[in-house]
């Protein structure tokens, strides 16, 4: 029993060991069970977006898109500070940038598939999702086949018309070009927020898509095209 004891206790000490080595040396980026890290990849598992107004006061402290990834891996989460209830939650991260730390906040409106970085905000209490304006989008999340067209004869058509019937295709053009318009959207709509994304086409057309998250993708349920398809 002693024998067994003292090796249960030697196993302890080394897996302690070994714990403060990762978190060290690894800055705790492979250890998704931490809070911090949760956190950061619930943001990572969205949309990220950047509104028009925001993206200049990003501008004015030369944070770029590089630069906000690198919070979402380096930087700290502040849950004192940070808003955990309600609708959108939002979570403060604390990084340096520059060589100046800055606090980004980054909101989790429920059931949507977007998360929005704002800075320079009071509290997180005062952070809301924008509700006018444009939206760029900077990062989806790693799936190829992120996006979906409901199975519909209109939606079918209207896919042909447009010349993209792939919607890995469809993705590749949103990544050029798509951004959120955020007076077109409705965040609150029950029981899915409804998004507004719109992309420009193959021959220069802005394509309007109105969407929602299901499950892990995002679902497009309308086209808004802005030529005749005879698609009825």
């Amino acid at each position: 029993m002693d024998s067994f004891i003292r090796r249960l206790k030697y196993y302890g000490i080394g897996f302690g060991i070994g714990l403060i080595f990762v978190l060290f040396f690894f800055q705790n980026r492979g250890c998704s069970w931490l809070p911090g890290n949760r956190v950061k990849n619930s943001v990572l598992d969205r949309v990220l977006v950047v509104s028009d107004e925001e993206a200049a006061k990003l501008k004015s402290f030369g944070i770029g898109e590089e630069e906000l990834v690198n919070v979402l891996n380096d930087g700290k989460v502040l849950f004192k500070e940070s808003k955990k209830e309600g609708n959108p939650q939002v979570y403060v991260i604390e990084n340096e940038v520059n060589g100046k730390a800055h606090r980004f906040y980054f909101t989790l409106p429920k059931e949507s598939f977007i998360s929005e970085v704002k800075i320079g905000a009071q509290n997180a209490s005062a952070v809301r999702n924008s509700t006018q304006g444009m939206g760029n989008i900077i990062r989806y999340p790693n799936d190829e086949n992120l996006i979906f067209v409901d199975s519909s004869k209109v939606l079918g058509c209207q896919q042909a018309a447009l010349g993209v019937i792939s919607t890995t295709e469809l993705f590749k053009i949103w990544k050029k070009s798509a951004r959120i318009d955020f007076s077109k959207s409705d965040l609150k709509r029950s029981p899915k927020p409804e998004h507004y994304i719109e992309y420009k086409d193959n021959k220069g057309r802005w394509i309007g898509t109105s969407s929602v998250w299901y499950k892990t993708k995002i679902s497009i349920s309308s086209f808004e095209i802005p030529f005749d398809t005879g698609c009825e």
